[in-house]
């Protein structure tokens, strides 16, 4: 792997852990960018991406039905429809092999592939932004006359927290 651009991140990626401030500056930029758009953010697409930002882990439809369901009741179809519309957006990610949702922090470009690193552990997410992952997966399906759509790749294993305690 090249020293290029797979890090103006820091290596590491984001350590899904929020502090408040991180939580509302994800809130207001998802405010804005709807503003700019015209997409309705609606008090419902408002708390779920809320909970996301919010929480220490990946969360799926069910904590967050279940998480927004004790101030009043919450059907599960409407938490679908809203993770729909975030992920629509570019706000949310799914982790597919969790069926898991998290908060997008950073504007992709579109040579990028985003590389999620799933740690069966402790269920924690790191995310990774890479231009030679595109090429090489691009290159690749191009053999088969294949043109990906989604540019996300996941990675089970163990993260280096769970590994040096284990």
């Amino acid at each position: 792997m090249g020293k290029d651009k797979a890090a103006p991140h820091p290596a590491h990626g984001h350590h899904h852990h929020h502090s408040p401030a991180e939580a509302d500056g994800l809130l207001a930029h998802a405010e804005e960018v709807c503003r700019e758009r015209g997409l309705q953010f609606t008090p419902l697409r408002r708390r779920v991406f809320e909970a996301l930002a919010r929480s220490e882990a990946p969360l799926g439809a069910y904590d967050l039905v279940e998480q927004l369901g004790r101030e009043r009741r919450i059907s599960p179809i409407s938490v679908y429809r809203a993770l729909e519309f975030l992920m629509e957006a570019g706000f949310i990610h799914r982790i597919a092999v969790r069926n898991t949702y998290l908060p997008c922090h950073h504007e992709h470009g579109s040579n990028e592939t985003t590389v999620f690193l799933v740690c069966t552990v402790c269920g924690n997410v790191d995310e990774l932004a890479s231009s030679e992952v595109a090429r090489d997966l691009a290159g690749t399906a191009a053999q088969v006359g294949f043109r990906p759509v989604s540019r996300t790749v996941e990675l089970e294993g163990e993260c280096q927290t769970c590994r040096e305690v284990s």
